[in-house]
C-alpha cells in the first residue's frame, strides 16, 4: 500500500506540473503532449517511454487496490465481522479518535477510480468530447474546462484527491518507518498537508482559469 502509493503520489506531482503548461500557451501545451510520445527516442521507440510510465502506474493502481481490500477485510476480521467500533481512544470527545481524511479514504479511492476513467475517456483516449472535439491537446483542454459540470466534477476529484493524500502520505511514510518521535508526527502531518494542498490547488488551478475566461 505504501510503496504503491508513494509511486502514485509522484505521478501526481509530474502530472500537475505538466497540466500547468496551459498557462505557456497553445504551442507550448501541445509541444509538451507530443514530447511525451517521442521521449526516449531513437532507443525506445515511438510512445515507449509513455507505454512503461503506464504499466507502472496500472501496476501500482492494482497493488494499491489489493492492498486495500486486503487490510479492509483484515481489519474487518479483526473487529469480530465488523461488529466492534473502530478507532476508539479516550482522547476523543466521543470515543472515536478518526479523521475526516480517513473516514473518506475508501469512498474517496471510488470517487477517484470514476473519474480516472472519465478523464482518460475525455483528454487521452479522445472518445468524449465535452465543449468540443479537437486534434489538438491544449484546445481539448480548454474546451473541456469551458463546461461548468466538467469544471465541477474535476473538483469534486480533486478534493478526493486531496484528502486522499493528506491521509495516505502520513500514513506511508509511517508505514516505511518515518514515524519515530513526537516532532517527527508533526513533520509528517506537515507534510501531508502541504503536499496535499499544492496538488489540489495545483490541479485545480487550469480548470478554474479557462473556465474564468483567464487562460483562452
Amino acid at each position: 500500500m505504501a510503496l504503491s502509493g508513494v509511486i502514485l503520489v509522484l505521478y501526481l506531482l509530474a502530472h500537475m506540473y505538466g497540466n500547468l503548461k496551459v498557462f505557456a500557451g497553445q504551442q507550448s501545451f501541445d509541444s509538451y503532449a507530443h514530447h511525451l510520445r517521442t521521449l526516449g527516442e531513437p532507443i525506445l521507440p515511438h510512445t515507449g517511454a509513455l507505454w512503461i510510465v503506464r504499466v507502472v502506474l496500472l501496476a501500482s493502481v492494482i497493488a494499491h487496490a489489493y492492498a486495500a481490500f486486503k487490510l479492509w477485510a483484515r481489519a474487518r476480521r479483526s473487529r469480530g465481522g465488523g461488529t466492534a467500533k473502530r478507532y476508539q481512544s479516550s482522547r476523543g470527545r466521543t470515543g472515536v479518535q478518526r479523521t475526516y481524511a480517513s473516514f473518506t479514504l475508501r469512498w474517496g479511492g471510488v470517487v477517484i477510480a470514476l473519474f480516472v476513467i472519465f478523464h482518460l475517456l475525455h483528454l487521452t483516449w479522445n472518445t468524449i468530447h465535452p465543449g468540443g472535439a479537437s486534434d489538438s491537446p491544449y484546445q481539448r483542454v480548454v474546451n473541456g474546462f469551458s463546461v461548468w459540470w466538467v469544471v465541477v466534477a474535476y473538483t469534486l476529484a480533486m478534493l478526493a484527491i486531496g484528502f486522499h493524500l493528506r491521509h495516505g502520505i502520513w500514513s506511508a511514510l509511517t508505514t516505511l518507518g518515518a514515524n519515530t518521535s513526537a516532532a517527527a508526527r508533526h513533520r509528517l502531518n506537515l507534510l501531508a498537508y502541504v503536499v496535499a494542498g499544492i496538488v489540489t490547488v495545483g490541479f485545480l488551478l487550469p480548470p478554474y482559469s479557462i473556465l474564468l475566461g483567464l487562460v483562452s
